[in-house]
């Protein structure tokens, strides 16, 4: 059930692409794709290094020890959905924006993390997929924030 549960999010993040990086700003959704993956990789990457979480079924597990496809797919797509969203807002409502996107998806991890087999919490709970989510999702807003005045200035 888990690698077609991982088949169907790499097909559905196939079809939606195309129309998540669509013009206008292209340029800033790219640098959000991959910030996002870079971000994503490195966080989770140390939380696997620690022992903090397991992937039991995972995309090509001989050469990743983390889940790949949630890392520089699913969350990159996700992260430019949520700066397309908030992208002309101040910093209340991007800050209750986030809450809007964090909570449901730490939510949903700990549904799955509990009923499913793609992966495992050892040393981690809710609460920290909350913090690192959020994190990420202000981070990454931060630095479209950056792009659009640089854009801006040129």
């Amino acid at each position: 059930m888990e690698r077609t549960m991982l088949k169907g999010l790499t097909v559905l993040c196939a079809v939606l692409f195309p129309f998540v990086v669509k013009k206008p700003k292209f340029k800033e959704m790219l640098i959000v794709f991959f910030a996002k993956g870079i971000l994503a990789t490195l966080i989770d990457a140390y939380a696997v290094n620690t022992n903090r979480i397991k992937y039991p079924v995972r995309p090509y597990p001989r050469i990743f020890s983390t889940n790949i496809l949630y890392d520089l797919l699913f969350f990159p797509l996700l992260s430019m959905v949520w700066v397309r969203q908030s992208y002309e807002d101040k910093l209340p409502a991007i800050l209750l924006k986030s809450l809007v996107w964090s909570v449901p998806m730490s939510i949903s991890q700990w549904y799955l993390e509990r009923n499913s087999n793609l992966f495992k919490w050892k040393k981690w709970t809710i609460f920290h997929t909350f913090a690192s989510v959020s994190f990420t999702l202000l981070t990454i807003r931060g630095l479209a924030g950056l792009v659009k005045k640089a854009d801006e200035k040129l």
